[in-house]
């Protein structure tokens, strides 16, 4: 395709290669990554730093990398399905992403469909001229304002609701896009941290509790904005503080300047952002990730105690609790679950059977430590049960004696509407069983769970303030921190979904 002015797109990435990388998850038993966002602001190889930071947030979503850069009269797009290394490993597609400024996100779709008109950055014409934005979180109102401006003639082109900032931005009477953009902020329910690109600025935004995380860092004098820090420790940059909840960054030739359009509140950031999502070498709100997990694994040991021979953590995101639970308990701590970093994603499982077969793809027993042995299994967190019952089953199959499960976060009880995508309310676990229904159901000697106050004493607080919380916790009390507008329209999708056929 041609190569349009400022203002204008390169497609050329939109819809020509698809990389197989989608996760084809054997039973839902997990909790499923958001979304990353990244932006760097007069850098030479801007597009190329941009990749190497969305691979640094891969774990944040792994269906969708998408990259816009600027060059000074032209926006270039390179969309992909798959992962960062898949689509970005090409020089000749990071030639493609000329100029000093870019924007990018990885993706794993809580709304929209897998398709590659939802991968992010979206793109629009505006009347000053392109506008690009990638979005981590999840709107809890944005099918009704989707609906809305469909009523009044938007014609949309994606089934995400990061479309409806879009034509938000567009449809604002202020003068200055800046204000334009709060505006359309401003109509927002639920989490957003956004990263925007105009043919002059740089722009970062977190919702007024700042559910999501988003860092500003700077490289040899560009800013950047990203997802978590461990973007910017893989390209050499310097953190330079948190964006606050409610701040928009405006960042151009004149600097940065910093904008608190809304009422100031108490910050409530995700609570899943320490338990599970970001990076153990990542720092959100002031304190390292992994830290926080093994004070996580301490506090389980002294309000969950297990009479066992060894601690055995479930791969990889059980691994730090699994230390602090260790240290706190005195009981060694051995790698009795090995997993294979090298299953293929795409795996195709033709029959009933194979599928039964995928934990063990993953994850394989170490009868060396297991065998004979009383063990402590430590996990992040329980969801559906399902890979916790295969993995129960592959300890005893290994020839422990008998097998203690620990959960280092508390019963997860409630669905997530800002982000996270997990099962609908009666596909909890924590849900439709109490605790020694679930212990039945896994299969386990004993199961204990972190207490939520436990989570609040180990984030370094006497325990979850009943008036105003410190973390957006829903998932385990059922307090939802914004209003759930969409669900309250009688919305039944999960996740609030804008399902094909709603555009």
């Amino acid at each position: 395709m041609d190569k349009m002015d400022a203002g204008g797109m390169n497609g050329a990435g939109d819809g020509t290669h698809y990389s197989s990388g989608i996760d084809l998850d054997l039973d839902g038993d997990s909790l499923r990554e958001e979304c990353g966002v990244f932006g760097i602001y007069n850098h030479p190889h801007a597009g190329a730093v941009t990749a190497i930071g969305l691979h640094a947030l891969q774990h944040r979503g792994q269906e969708a990398a998408g990259i816009v850069s600027f060059d000074g009269r032209r926006f270039h797009s390179e969309r992909r399905l798959g992962l960062v290394g898949d689509a970005f490993s090409d020089a000749a597609v990071i030639d493609r992403l000329p100029g000093d400024s870019a924007v990018g996100h990885v993706r794993y779709s809580t709304t929209g469909e897998t398709l590659l008109r939802n991968v992010q950055p979206l793109f629009a014409e505006l009347d000053s001229g392109g506008f690009a934005v990638g979005h981590n979180g999840n709107l809890t109102n944005g099918l009704t304002l989707r609906k809305q401006l469909v009523r009044e003639g938007a014609i949309t082109q994606s089934t995400t609701d990061t479309e409806v900032i879009l034509h938000l931005v567009a449809r604002s009477s202020k003068p200055r896009f800046i204000d334009r953009f709060v505006d359309a902020l401003q109509r927002l329910e639920g989490a957003y941290s956004l990263v925007a690109l105009t043919n002059k600025k740089l722009i970062g935004a977190r919702d007024p509790l700042g559910i999501r995380p988003l860092v500003l860092g700077t490289l040899e004098g560009s800013p950047i904005l990203a997802s978590e820090t461990c973007a910017l420790d893989i390209i050499g940059a310097r953190y330079v503080r948190d964006v606050e909840n409610g701040e928009v960054i405006v960042i151009d030739e004149d600097g940065l300047q910093s904008y608190k359009p809304f009422p100031e509140v108490p910050a409530r950031p995700c609570i899943f952002e320490y338990i599970y999502f970001a990076r153990p070498d990542s720092v959100v709100g002031g304190r390292s990730v992994y830290q926080v997990r093994k004070k996580f694994g301490q506090v389980l040991a002294e309000e969950a105690p297990a009479n066992a021979d060894v601690i055995v953590p479930v791969p990889d995101s059980g691994v730090p609790a699994a230390i602090g639970f260790s240290q706190h308990s005195g009981i060694p701590y051995e790698l009795g679950i090995i997993r294979n970093h090298y299953v293929g994603r795409t795996f195709i499982q033709p029959t009933q059977t194979i599928r039964d077969q995928g934990v063990r793809m993953k994850h394989s027993a170490n009868r060396s430590v297991v065998e004979g042995r009383s063990i402590v299994l430590v996990d992040d967190s329980l969801v559906r049960g399902t890979t916790s019952v295969k993995i129960v089953q592959m300890m005893r199959d290994a020839g422990a004696k008998e097998v203690h499960f620990r959960i280092a976060s508390p019963p997860i009880t409630h669905p997530d509407y800002y982000g996270i995508d997990t099962p609908d309310r009666n596909k909890l676990l924590a849900a439709t069983h109490d605790l020694e229904g679930m212990r039945r159901y896994i299969g386990a000697d004993s199961l204990a769970f972190l207490t939520v106050d436990g989570v609040y004493r180990a984030m370094g607080y006497e325990g979850r303030d009943p008036v105003r919380p410190q973390f957006t916790d829903h998932c385990f009390t059922g307090d939802y921190p914004t209003p759930l507008t969409d669900r309250s329209g009688a919305v039944g999708a999960q996740q609030l979904s804008l399902l094909a056929e709603a555009s």
